[in-house]
């Protein structure tokens, strides 16, 4: 099983890289992101990697950190996601953007991933959202966020964060904005309130 290459970047390609590992040349497949921060030919490269073993085949997939990969794994569990649509989905959303927009319950983010139809994006809403905030990385407010995806945060707050995605803010901005206005004096305050605070740390 291989975990980890340290070697040197011979050849990027559409959906992989071929590391160059002490003379010893292993072929990645990667997200589109990882392929974009890996680096030019000829650079030092770290991988974390998947290894897939099939009988017919042995597999590698790279990650440029380990919480990409435990999120390539834990999108695999749900019904109708493989490795490629794991991969179209790591290389539309990072992993905080993708632990957002499950707690957001944000099919609308999800299905932007390639081959990502809405019955499949449900099914990673639904599958997965219990899972998120254990996977979250250094996203923050998932606890509010979580809340205002299942439609259980109080009024003020859901009104707030409605009211800044109508004016064209993602659900996951008008949720970061509205919890720094709780965290910033809102405890208590309105939803008219909390839209004004919400829209000045929108404006910074």
């Amino acid at each position: 099983m291989i975990g980890k290459l340290k070697g040197t970047v011979e050849e990027i390609g559409e959906d992989y890289v071929l590391v160059d590992v002490h003379g010893v040349c292993y072929v990645a497949f990667c997200s589109s992101r990882t392929l974009g921060r890996i680096g030019s030919v000829g650079e030092a490269a770290v991988l974390f990697i998947e290894t897939y073993v099939r009988e017919d085949q042995l597999k590698l997939f790279g990650f440029m950190t380990a919480l990409e990969r435990e999120w390539f794994r834990l999108l695999q569990i749900v019904q109708g996601v493989g490795s490629k649509v794991a991969l179209a989905v790591l290389s539309t959303l990072t992993p905080s953007e993708l632990a957002n927009a499950i707690a957001l319950q944000d099919k609308t983010a999800i299905s932007r991933a390639p081959g990502v139809g809405p019955k499949v994006a449900i099914r990673i809403l639904t599958e997965l959202k219990t899972k998120a905030p254990a996977f979250a990385g250094e996203s923050i407010n998932i606890g509010l966020k979580q809340e205002i995806g299942e439609g259980v945060a109080a009024a003020p707050v859901s009104d707030a964060v409605s009211a800044l995605t109508n004016l064209g803010y993602s659900r996951d901005q008008a949720a970061n904005a509205i919890a720094t206005a709780l965290r910033n004096g809102g405890e208590g305050a309105d939803s008219a309130r909390l839209i004004r605070l919400g829209l000045k740390e929108l404006a910074r």
